[in-house]
């Protein structure tokens, strides 16, 4: 999601400040500390890969270089390091992942090429090619791993509230509704949502707490401690938008403000120019032909190997489900693929045969909003099925319908079609796709989420699609199965 932001300098508040900026300058001169140390390891091992292990070949007597002459090349690869780092912006913002990512590589790489130029120029003694990528490799490797290492620090910190952002969001469209759940979603951006206000009359989102009308904001964010403010009104509602503005100027509060374009379509709106005039060029969403292709050769493949390496446990799950109580093994259901095609999904049965005819009993009993059906204590599950349902293994032979090209690994879940009657217009989106074993939503709060919220994420999966995206989500699935929440 991109966010174009205006940051307000005005007034202080008369609220304490200092903590999160404190923590935030810590966070940043641990970073560059990390870097530091990084750097000087990755190139400490290198010269000892060569010279004192001589990995790559003897070191034979004439082209021995003691470790001192290396030290010059050393400080210069550390500062080119940090240089590059500090050009690259990790040390004024956060980066994405993968932009992270990308620094690291290049960062590295240009060091090291300029550090072994430079030797070669001046024709210094301590030259060794392979000492140098060694450096390379051990540095991009470290400082890989130094990021992640801060970004798992920052993440648990933010999760317990140190040094987040106290945020409120201005808005409770769709597209509001999609920045507090990335917000929530992605505990490194540091950002904790204290809730939402707007004029349009709206209950709670989900988790997320209604606190009132736009008058109320400068009042709000004053008792709130709010850090930042997040507009993300429609254009139309400009008069709106410069009004919390003005409210933000006046209390010190950040600002930022998300553009609307096309609600969930921004990941894919690319800025050109035509002699000087910028255009808004709209690019293919995510999940187009060509990468449909692509998916589904991996789903191919993925269902395979896990069928092959699951099959010894598929078939003791099918003999307990058959022991534990009358009927079939397998429990064959009527779904709704993508555009709305119905196929026969198959699970395990975990309930007891003829569950579906006691629903309309139970629906007094549902906790879940919207027009699906969840109960914590079904009471027609049986002995084997609630465990299958708790651990989610009840899902593994719709590995065949991966296959049979009816699903795929990931995407969202393949509704019923008493669901899809009830979908309000913006629903029918998630029909866009081929639905999944897994999913966004499912890794990101499963049964814990409300409807509107599982939806938004799965719209949020279809508009920025990516094999990137799949391997994360994959990644989440079975620590998210193991914990067990938000599971019945």
């Amino acid at each position: 999601m991109t966010m174009l932001e205006a940051e307000t300098t005005a007034v202080p508040r008369s609220r304490v400040v200092a903590p999160q900026q404190t923590h935030r300058r810590w966070q940043l001169l641990g970073l560059l500390v990390a870097d530091l140390i990084a750097a000087n390891v990755a190139f400490f091992l290198a010269y000892h890969l060569r010279y004192t292990y001589e990995v790559g070949g003897n070191v034979i007597g004439e082209s021995y270089v003691a470790y001192g002459a290396y030290l010059p090349l050393q400080a210069l690869f550390v500062a080119l390091c940090l240089f590059g780092y500090q050009m690259r912006g990790s040390y004024r913002s956060r980066l994405a992942l993968t932009s992270e990512a990308v620094s690291v590589v290049n960062t590295t790489a240009v060091s090291t090429m300029l550090v072994f130029a430079f030797a070669s120029v001046v024709h210094y003694s301590a030259s060794s090619r392979l000492a140098f990528i060694y450096a390379w490799l051990l540095a991009m490797a470290l400082g890989a791993a130094t990021r992640i290492a801060m970004r798992l620090v920052r993440a648990r910190a933010h999760h317990t509230g140190v040094g987040a952002e106290r945020v409120i969001v201005v808005g409770s469209n769709r597209l509001a509704r999609m920045v507090m759940q990335l917000l929530a979603q992605q505990p490194t951006l540091g950002c904790r949502v204290l809730g939402f206000v707007d004029d349009v009359p709206s209950g709670d989102f989900g988790r997320f707490r209604t606190l009132g009308r736009l008058e109320h904001l400068p009042v709000l964010a004053r008792e709130m401690a709010a850090d930042r403010v997040i507009v993300a009104l429609p254009a139309s509602r400009h008069e709106e938008i410069l009004e919390v503005l003005e409210q933000c100027r006046a209390q010190g509060v950040a600002l930022s403000l998300v553009p609307d374009l096309f609600e969930l379509r921004l990941s894919h709106v690319a800025v050109t120019t035509v002699g000087g005039i910028p255009l808004l060029e709209l690019r293919e969403s995510g999940i187009s032909a060509g990468n449909m292709v692509v998916k589904r050769a991996l789903d191919v493949l993925l269902s395979l190997i896990l069928i092959v390496a699951l099959g010894p446990g598929l078939i003791l799950l099918a003999i307990a489900v058959r022991l534990d109580s009358a009927g079939p093994i397998f429990f064959w259901q009527t779904r709704l693929g993508r555009d709305g095609e119905p196929f026969r999904c198959v699970k395990f049965r975990s309930m007891r045969v003829g569950a579906e005819k006691e629903q309309a009993a139970l629906q007094a009993l549902n906790e879940a909003d919207g027009p699906i059906f969840k109960m914590r204590d079904d009471p027609r599950l049986t002995r084997v099925g609630r465990y299958l349902r708790r651990t989610s293994l009840d899902e593994l032979p719709q590995l065949w319908n991966v296959l049979r090209g009816e699903m795929s690994l990931i995407g969202p879940r393949p509704p019923i079609p008493e669901e899809v009657e009830r979908y309000e217009d913006w629903h029918r989106r998630r029909l866009e796709v081929v639905p999944g074993i897994t999913g966004l939503w499912q890794v990101s709060g499963r049964s814990e989420l409300n409807f509107d919220e599982m939806v938004m994420l799965d719209l949020y999966y279809i508009e920025n699609w990516s094999l990137g995206l799949d391997f994360q989500i994959l990644a989440r699935t079975l620590p998210t199965v193991l914990a067990g929440r938000g599971a019945f």
